[in-house]
C-alpha cells in the first residue's frame, strides 16, 4: 500500500453565510474555481495532472446541485479531461473528501488528487434541498431529530456546560485566530479573493472579531431562551 501526502493546502477566506457576507456575490462553483485555479498556478500543473476533483458540500441544489466538483473543473482552469467527484457527509464533507482521496492514493487507483469542499450558505440556504432526515416525519420521529442549536443547547444542559464556559471558549479562540492572522500564519494558505474587475473582495476571515470579551458576549441574547443554556457567541456545531 502507497503512502498518501498532502502536497499543497489553499482555502478562501471564510466569508460571512449570509446575503450581506463579502463573498455573497460568487457562487458556490465560481469560488471553487477561484481555489482550482490557486492549486494549479501554485504547483504548475498542466494536462491531466490529477486523477480526480473531489469536492464536499452539503446542500446539494439549486447552485450546488448536479456534479458541483465536476462543474467546478469546468469553470476553472484544469484540463476540462479532470472527472469531478462531489460527495455529502453533512459538515465533514470536505474532511472526507481529502480522506478519500487519500484513499485512492494508497489503494493504488490514483498519485495524484485534488479535495477539499465549499458551501455558499448566503445563496444556497441549509435546508433548501428539503433534505429527508429533517422534513420527512417518519424519519424524524425515528431518529428524534432535533435541530443543532435545540441539540447544542441539550447536551450543554447533560453535561453542564454554562453559557459562561462556552463565552470563555470563544473568547479565547477569537484571541488565537487574532494571534494567528496578525503573526501571518494563514499568509501561505489564505487566497485573496477578487471580483471580475480585480478589485479585492475578502482578504481575510470575515468572522474575526478583535476585542471580543466576556462582556460583549454576555449582552448576546440567548437563541433558544425557553432551552435555558444557548451560546450565541460560540459555534454550536463544536459542541
Amino acid at each position: 500500500m502507497s503512502d498518501a501526502f498532502i502536497y499543497d493546502a489553499v482555502r478562501s477566506p471564510r466569508g460571512k453565510g449570509r446575503p450581506d457576507g463579502s463573498l455573497h456575490e460568487l457562487t458556490a462553483v465560481a469560488l471553487s474555481a477561484k481555489v482550482l485555479n490557486a492549486v494549479k498556478e501554485r504547483n504548475g500543473l498542466e494536462g491531466h495532472a490529477v486523477e480526480d476533483v473531489i469536492w464536499g458540500n452539503v446542500t446539494q441544489g439549486g447552485e450546488q446541485g448536479g456534479c458541483l466538483a465536476r462543474s467546478a473543473v469546468l469553470a476553472s482552469d484544469l484540463d476540462e479531461r479532470i472527472p469531478g467527484l462531489a460527495i455529502n457527509r453533512f459538515c465533514a464533507s470536505g474532511m472526507e473528501a481529502v480522506n478519500l482521496a487519500a484513499n485512492q492514493v494508497k489503494a493504488g487507483a490514483g498519485h495524484a488528487y485534488i479535495a477539499g469542499g465549499v458551501e455558499m450558505m448566503g445563496r444556497v440556504a441549509m435546508g433548501s434541498d428539503g433534505a429527508a432526515i429533517a422534513v420527512d416525519p417518519g424519519l424524524a420521529m425515528k431518529t428524534y431529530f432535533v435541530p443543532q442549536g435545540i441539540s447544542a443547547d441539550i447536551i450543554a444542559t447533560e453535561y453542564g456546560f454554562t453559557r459562561d464556559d462556552a463565552d470563555a471558549l470563544a473568547v479565547e479562540s477569537q484571541r488565537r485566530a487574532v494571534q494567528a492572522w496578525a503573526e501571518g500564519r494563514f499568509a501561505k494558505s489564505v487566497l485573496t479573493i477578487k471580483d471580475q474587475n480585480g478589485l479585492t473582495i475578502l482578504d481575510r476571515d470575515e468572522y474575526i472579531r478583535p476585542g471580543t470579551d466576556m462582556q460583549t458576549l454576555g449582552a448576546l441574547k440567548p437563541a433558544f431562551k425557553d432551552m435555558g443554556e444557548s451560546m450565541p457567541g460560540f459555534d454550536k456545531v463544536a459542541l
